[in-house]
């Protein structure tokens, strides 16, 4: 695997962040500015996507602890400790500028995040939104990424940020690489067990988008049934 120095330097994650902005770039590229370098046959930018695989995202490698990151392939102390200390900051700053915070008034609103984004990926990629009681943004989380055929996603993983920031709702979101954003059995089953999951915890499932193709459905405006017992959702 080519070191990061010998790719073109259009490719080259921190000269991309010179050049075009931290906006811009993926997670991987960001993660592999972080890391710094990689190891034998494996460069920074593949031992970023290695390690948001193995965690669930970075919801995931920030909920991890330092021992955790340390029992994954290349990552010793010094890099784990890079790691926590990075998104603990991006966390921080997320939590001191309230006012910055997005409103979700629909469906659309949602779509519109990630809608370009998730419809380029060729696997899934399950993501969540949470909410305070305002419905604005509190954060966004990738709790899970797949293969493009099947998803197979705890239940757990998606309500655990939302559970520990004390979030009064949130949104699933997920893409179909397929390009077609109609909802299968499984989707509808899932949205089905995460409303009434979140209904036990005190929290609304407000809606469920699934993006494809560049168009996206809202299976709340579907009039897919959320739970025995459905609160008005934000579509």
């Amino acid at each position: 695997m080519p070191l990061i120095r010998d790719l073109p330097q259009h490719d080259r994650p921190r000269e991309r962040l010179r050049d075009v902005g931290a906006d811009v770039l993926s997670d991987q590229e960001l993660l592999a500015i972080v890391l710094r370098t990689g190891a034998a046959g494996e460069n920074a930018l593949a031992q970023a996507q290695r390690l948001l695989a193995e965690f669930g995202g970075l919801a995931g490698l920030r909920r991890a602890s330092v021992p955790e990151l340390c029992r994954s392939k290349h990552i010793g102390p010094a890099k784990a400790a890079q790691l926590k200390a990075a998104l603990a900051l991006g966390f921080r700053l997320a939590q001191s500028t309230p006012a910055a915070r997005e409103k979700v008034s629909s469906a659309d609103s949602i779509a519109a995040m990630w809608l370009h984004e998730m419809s380029a990926f060729d696997q899934e990629h399950v993501r969540v939104v949470l909410l305070d009681s305002r419905n604005q943004v509190i954060a966004k989380a990738e709790p899970y990424i797949g293969s493009p055929h099947a998803a197979h996603v705890r239940i757990g993983d998606l309500l655990a940020d939302a559970v520990r920031m004390k979030a009064t709702a949130l949104v699933l979101v997920h893409n179909h690489p397929s390009g077609d954003p109609s909802p299968s059995a499984e989707d509808i089953r899932l949205t089905k067990t995460l409303a009434e999951a979140a209904q036990l915890m005190g929290l609304e499932l407000c809606d469920h988008v699934i993006i494809g193709g560049g168009k996206f459905m809202s299976l709340r405006s579907a009039h897919v049934p959320f739970a025995e017992r459905p609160a008005a959702g934000v579509a």
